[in-house]
């Protein structure tokens, strides 16, 4: 039995489902969704809370801010509600409803950005927004996920020792890229430790991450409008672009198999698949970072109407009937 008095205290860290039979290759995928947060956010809040806190940054009466697409926000409002301090997060209309409800639920406030700034997108007019609300009351601190090291730290110290432990023989691993925090902490501690594991960085077609001009983003997660300070190149072995339309259909495909996941583990997958696809190596061991669950993107990404509004009727085509019924049966 498991007793616990603060909601951080729970986190499962050490299931993996095993996608051979949809892949093709031994990729196993690490659930990070399942905490009272439902995402892997959890971890990076809990460390820049805690750092914050320890500097005196943090004090009673302090209200956190912080610009998020919903899974560090909803994280933070867990964290805040359960130590006592405020919460304001600034987002955009792409921010999933049901993260917007769960975060007043905790007794935080969302801002909605409607207009993108002239430079930097939404993002940047979120940012602009919250630096607009730190000027205004020396009450509101922000923690910054962007920049701040204890976003990364946070994996370093959690995330890549674990898969290392369970997967002494690692060949690859594929990281979904966003503010990078999961990313660079975990090609760090495996350069570190001078293990030959190969680090891959999944992005959204659209996103600047790794250059390349801005386009439309409608699922919230990975990709970005203005380059991570955090990101530092020379630590990722490659990069894969997804569109979003096989983001979608990666989704739909693991839901097939009765797992439903969020929209950044949809494209993690997508990308992971096409770039195992392509090595000639049948014996590689992988492991898929997944970020977080499904329930939140249940009007979404698992919503007919809202799927052919953005992408077409077609979106889903490839998976015929026939093709749905091999799907199955090499489950």
């Amino acid at each position: 039995m498991t007793v616990i008095s603060v909601p951080t205290d729970f986190n499962v860290e050490d299931l993996y489902v095993d996608l051979r039979s949809m892949v093709g290759h031994a990729l196993f995928l690490k659930c990070e969704g399942f905490n009272f947060a439902g995402s892997i956010k959890l971890k990076a809040a809990t460390e820049m809370v805690a750092a914050a806190e320890w500097s005196g940054l943090l004090k009673p009466g302090s209200i956190l801010v912080e610009s998020s697409s919903g899974n560090l926000g909803v994280a933070l409002s867990i964290i805040a509600a359960s130590k006592g301090y405020g919460f304001v997060c600034v987002t955009d209309a792409r921010c999933n409803l049901s993260a917007r409800r769960f975060m007043e639920a905790m007794g935080g406030q969302v801002h909605i950005i409607a207009e993108p700034a002239a430079s930097g997108g939404l993002l940047g007019a979120r940012i602009a927004h919250v630096q607009a609300l730190c000027a205004s009351d020396d009450r509101y601190i922000w923690l910054n996920q962007y920049t701040n090291a204890d976003n990364w730290r946070a994996h370093y110290r959690t995330t890549a020792p674990t898969i290392a432990r369970h997967f002494p023989r690692l060949d690859v691993l594929f990281i979904g890229a966003g503010t990078t925090g999961t990313l660079m902490g975990c090609a760090r501690y495996f350069r570190e430790l001078h293990r030959q594991v190969k680090i891959v960085a999944v992005d959204s077609v659209g996103s600047v991450t790794f250059g390349g001009e801005p386009g439309r983003r409608m699922i919230p997660g990975l990709g970005t409008s203005v380059r991570p300070a955090l990101l530092d190149e020379s630590f990722v072995d490659d990069v894969i672009r997804v569109e979003e339309a096989d983001t979608v259909r990666a989704c739909h495909r693991l839901a097939r198999r009765g797992f439903l996941f969020g929209g950044s583990t949809g494209t993690v997958v997508s990308g992971a698949q096409e770039w195992l696809a392509r090595q000639s190596d049948p014996d590689l061991t992988a492991v898929a970072i997944a970020p977080d669950l499904g329930e939140r993107y249940l009007d979404t990404i698992y919503q007919t109407n809202w799927l052919h509004a953005l992408y077409g009727e077609e979106v889903l085509s490839p998976d015929t009937p026939d093709t749905l019924a091999a799907d199955l049966r090499s489950a």
